[in-house]
């Protein structure tokens, strides 16, 4: 009998999820959580001991443990509600056992976040409320971590009881906007100038692409390896527990390790942002400034600042009449220029030169300075990046390269992240991985079609998948591999001619359309809420 032929056999079954692992597994698996949570401990009291922090009370650290087992909630239960879409469809094609593959998957999240680059971390901080990013240590500042770690945990708890694979991702952005909306509010403001509209939409349409690239993508890869691969075995669900053919089964794999590890490097940074914000607040006089940086380079950057200062004096020689760290602040909340802008950037520059100087290396800032030093830095950098985004001012070729060197060092100074934050949120996520993959799973694998996934389907779903998370973490936009895994799966279903369970679709297309408002009236109603009583 030919590859090519119909195989008359057993009915494809249902896979098996509920057997437990064996107790050397079990005793590996908290050996590495053992090391992790000491190694995060010895390197937290290392960088206490070399900053010289000292503080008059508990309470900071006290702020710090509770922010900080919020923000590793998240992402563990990010863990098991996201990644368990990696791992639907090696589980249903039998490309590898259940408790395997998702023991496999978590360890590619945890390398995933361990080599990511940062530059997600810092794209979801840039939507936040600038006034709160400026004051994060003050009790606004933990109201608003608060307020939005804890809607988007209560959001993805209640998709996941109710199986429906939603997006963590999208309810980390509206979480956001519903702060900054809130915050804007009680502040006398409108509501639309709390939140950085312009970052807000570009995340946004990375968050609303991505199942659309999935549903269309996975169905055109499908549709190409019918035309190109003729075995029909591939097209049709597995006969009883049988794996797929060992070229097929290699690709599933393959993709759900890509999935996984994709999925770490990029959504690992959501937390690992959130994570610097709650520790700049708490201890900025460890972490508000990057310490490790050599005062050679130190001493560079305070010569750029000069002459980035006198740039911008030559390109508006006119005097300041305003308060230059306000008019910035106020700037990067309504983005509307005027003639002081120039003159005010020019001045903050100048204090950063002035600043950088006086202490000889970012080592040496002392502590009650590290926040002061880093919003003035913050609010620099932020400015240029708007600017330059909105086409702001008249520059020249040598004007406009000196911005970009000195946002550039701004960016090496306060844009770090702390190895044991890596291993933390590392550590979350693949715990995560391993609780609670059960419901998303039977929801991917067998309550989007109508018939039992085959392996072309799973392939093709996995490799999109895994190719658009990919891109977006080399673009630095935060994507939903949820939302680009599930429309995969419907896209190869809707190829196949397959069929849809149109229940299903219609819950996660509620579920995606409910997400964003939810998530902004949740966080929205907690950050009032703890400004009433923090």
């Amino acid at each position: 009998m030919t590859s090519n032929t119909f195989r008359a056999s057993a009915p494809a079954k249902g896979p098996a999820l509920d057997r437990r692992s064996t107790p050397l597994v079990k005793a590996l698996f908290y050996a590495v959580l053992i090391v992790g949570v000491s190694y995060m401990f010895w390197s937290l009291g290392r960088d206490l001991d070399t900053s010289n922090a000292s503080t008059a009370t508990w309470t900071p650290y006290v702020l710090l443990g509770v922010a900080l087992v919020i923000a590793l909630a998240f992402e563990f239960v990010n863990g098991f509600h996201d990644t368990a879409n990696a791992v639907a469809t090696v589980i249903y094609t039998h490309s590898l056992p259940a408790h395997v593959a998702v023991m496999w998957s978590g360890a590619f999240n945890f390398i995933g976040v361990l080599t990511s680059s940062g530059a997600v971390a810092f794209g979801i901080i840039a939507l936040l409320p600038v006034d709160l990013i400026l004051q994060v240590g003050s009790s606004a500042g933990f109201a608003m971590i608060f307020a939005l770690l804890l809607a988007a945990i209560l959001w993805n708890l209640g998709t996941w009881s109710l199986g429906l694979p939603a997006s963590s991702s999208h309810t980390l952005i509206g979480s956001i906007i519903g702060v900054g909306v809130a915050n804007a509010l009680m502040s006398g403001r409108t509501g639309t100038s709390g939140v950085d509209w312009g970052q807000a939409a570009k995340v946004g349409y990375a968050l609303l692409l991505s199942p659309v690239i999935g549903f269309v993508c996975a169905g055109a890869l499908m549709l190409l390896l019918r035309r190109l691969v003729k075995n029909r075995a591939l097209y049709q669900a597995p006969e009883g527990n049988n794996p797929p053919p060992f070229w097929i089964r290699g690709l599933l794999i393959l993709t759900c390790t890509g999935v996984s590890f994709a999925h770490g490097s990029n959504d690992g940074q959501k937390g690992m942002g959130l994570i610097m914000l709650i520790l700049i607040g708490t201890l900025p006089m460890a972490y508000a400034l990057n310490r490790a940086i050599p005062e050679p380079e130190t001493q560079r950057f305070a010569a750029l600042a000069v002459v980035t200062q006198q740039a911008l004096t030559r390109a508006e020689p006119q005097p300041l009449t305003v308060e230059p760290r306000k008019h910035l602040e106020n700037f990067l909340i309504d983005h509307k220029p005027s003639p002081q802008l120039v003159p005010a950037l020019a001045a903050v520059a100048g204090s950063i030169a002035e600043q950088v100087k006086l202490y000889g290396s970012l080592d040496r800032v002392p502590p009650r300075a590290s926040s002061n030093v880093r919003n003035d830095m913050y609010l620099t950098s932020e400015a240029i990046r708007v600017m330059e985004k909105e086409k702001i001012g008249t520059f020249d070729a040598d004007t406009r390269d000196k911005l970009k060197a000195f946002q550039a060092y701004i960016g090496e100074a306060t844009r770090f992240i702390p190895p044991w934050v890596k291993v933390a949120v590392a550590l979350a996520l693949g715990m995560g991985t391993l609780v609670g993959w059960r419901r998303i799973v039977v929801t991917v694998g067998e309550r989007i079609g109508k018939t039992h996934l085959t392996y072309a389907q799973g392939a093709s779903a996995e490799t999109i998948a895994m190719l658009t998370i990919a891109a977006a973490d080399m673009y630095g936009l935060p994507v939903s591999t949820t939302h680009v895994l599930s429309s995969g799966v419907a896209g190869t279903m809707a190829a196949n001619g397959s069929g849809l369970q149109m229940r299903t679709v219609r819950n996660l297309l509620m579920a995606w359309v409910l997400t964003l408002p939810a998530a902004i009236v949740l966080s929205a109603g907690l950050y009032w809420l703890f400004r009433q009583f923090v």
